[in-house]
Formats: C-alpha cells, sequence, structure tokens
C-alpha cells in the first residue's frame, strides 16, 4: 500500500507491505492537495414536547413521580374524590403508573392534559 507523508513540510510518498512492519520504499512525492473533508447538515432536531403548565393557586399539589407521559385524565375540575382514587395514568419506561390522590378533596386545577410531557416533581393536579 501507498502513503503520503508529510514530515516538517514535506511530503514522501512511503510503500508498506500488508504482510511485514518494514518500510519497502521512501520516495519524494509531489505536493499533495488538501480537500476539505465535505460536510453535511446537522439532522433537524425534532420539537421538544410542550412542558406541563405551571399550577396555579392553594391546595395539595400532586406532583409526579417520575418523568414520563400523560396517558389519561380520570377527574375533571371541581370534582371531589377519595384518598387513593386514581387521578391520571403516567407512562414512564412503558409501565402505566397511577396517581393517585394522597387525601380526600376536590379537584380545584388539573395541570396536565392526555399526552402532557412531565418531568420529576411537576405539578399533574390541585386538590382543594
Amino acid at each position: 500500500m501507498k502513503y503520503v507523508v508529510t514530515l516538517n513540510g514535506k511530503n514522501y510518498e512511503v510503500e508498506v507491505s500488508e504482510s511485514s512492519a518494514e518500510i519497502l520504499n521512501v520516495t519524494n512525492a509531489a505536493p499533495v492537495q488538501v480537500v476539505a473533508p465535505v460536510t453535511t447538515p446537522a439532522p433537524a432536531v425534532a420539537p421538544t414536547a410542550t412542558p406541563a403548565p405551571v399550577a396555579v393557586g392553594n391546595g395539595t399539589p400532586v406532583k409526579s413521580p417520575m418523568p414520563g407521559t400523560i396517558l389519561k385524565v380520570n377527574v375533571t375540575n371541581g370534582q371531589a374524590v377519595k384518598e387513593g382514587e386514581v387521578l391520571v395514568v403516567l407512562e414512564a419506561m412503558k409501565m402505566e403508573n397511577d396517581i393517585v390522590a394522597p387525601c380526600d378533596g376536590k379537584v380545584s386545577q388539573i395541570v396536565v392534559s392526555k399526552g402532557s410531557t412531565v418531568n420529576t416533581d411537576d405539578v399533574l393536579v390541585v386538590l382543594g
């Protein structure tokens, strides 16, 4: 195999055999034109999901225990709920997780909707 090697600004053509580690022939080579590498544009980045809206108001916030996507919202504003009742179904790591009411109360605000992407500790529902 032949290679062009630049050493101290001078180009040398080097021939190397595949079966041995010895250099077979070194000769002065003609100047080599350096070609800039071809660059390809970066792939377009898919838009990220919109963050969940911030909860407004007083009450008991029900927060997401992990990042994920909201599959289902089982409650409506003003609905009375009992402790342990499923408020929201959150998909995380291909598993459905029931997010339950920590106490009895009334839903004063639903912060997320079906398809929303949430992070750990994002407020999902506020109980008043």
